[in-house]
């Protein structure tokens, strides 16, 4: 289980999340970039500057930000999360103190999941921070859950290599409602994910997880787990549909 050092370079975190960040979404706005990091507006602009400076990002006319020339550009997701990260973060807290686990919010980036929101948990050991980690979707619990609700054509488009056997675990998460990831992405690390809805079309939208170690982890548990995602899942949505974007 991989967390945080226990001495670590805060602004050199905090350029290395916003350089992951630029290369998930393609376009960042400073506004955005404070809240996805937890700084200041003049904290978040002088990271961009410097990450233009050096040819990791560039300045749009808007005066958004996107990926430079330095910067791989991978798979971006649909589009900025910044009103889904605001929504979810709250909701977040909530589940974390609830239950004592790390949350976060995927979501689909090609045939990757992409960690857009992470709140740690107070339980000992916790998760560590997983913001801007991205992992193939076909393993995390987030990423499993946003498969299976994907149609078949999707879903041939953005895993080429689809077998059999994957096509009725994702079946099988479909029907349950929820997917367990248990140590494939991480050793010692297991989660729980359900999926996040758009308000409106009630399109899948996201995943919202709970990660823990795999020692805490227990089945009876599960159906407990299960309920706390789903109702935060559905207080997203609503919180979603009132936001100016939503």
């Amino acid at each position: 289980m991989r967390n945080r050092p226990a001495y670590t370079v805060e602004s050199v975190d905090h350029a290395l999340q916003l350089a992951m960040l630029l290369r998930q979404e393609g376009t960042v706005r400073v506004t955005d970039a404070a809240a996805a990091l937890g700084v200041s507006r003049s904290t978040a602009h002088r990271l961009l500057q410097t990450l233009a400076y050096r040819d990791f990002a560039e300045q749009a006319p808007d005066r958004s930000y996107r990926p430079g020339s330095l910067l791989a550009t991978g798979e971006h997701t649909s589009h900025p999360y910044a009103a889904l990260r605001r929504v979810a973060r709250p909701h977040l807290h909530e589940l974390a103190t609830a239950t004592g686990e790390s949350a976060n919010v995927q979501v689909l980036g090609g045939e990757n999941a992409h960690v857009v929101v992470y709140v740690e948990g107070a339980a000992w050991p916790s998760v560590g921070d997983r913001f801007t980690r991205e992992w193939p979707a076909r393993l995390t619990s987030g990423g499993r859950v946003l498969l299976a609700h994907l149609g078949a054509a999707e879903l041939d488009a953005t895993l080429p290599d689809v077998d059999d056997r994957l096509r009725g675990e994702l079946e099988l998460v479909r029907r349950r409602g929820y997917a367990v990831n248990d140590q494939l992405t991480e050793e010692g690390v297991t989660a729980v994910g359900v999926l996040v809805r758009a308000p409106g079309t009630m399109a899948p939208l996201a995943a919202i997880a709970l990660a823990m170690p795999s020692e805490r982890f227990d089945v009876q548990q599960l159906p407990g787990w299960v309920g706390s995602l789903t109702a935060a899942s559905a207080l997203i949505t609503r919180d979603l549909a009132a936001e100016p974007d939503g």
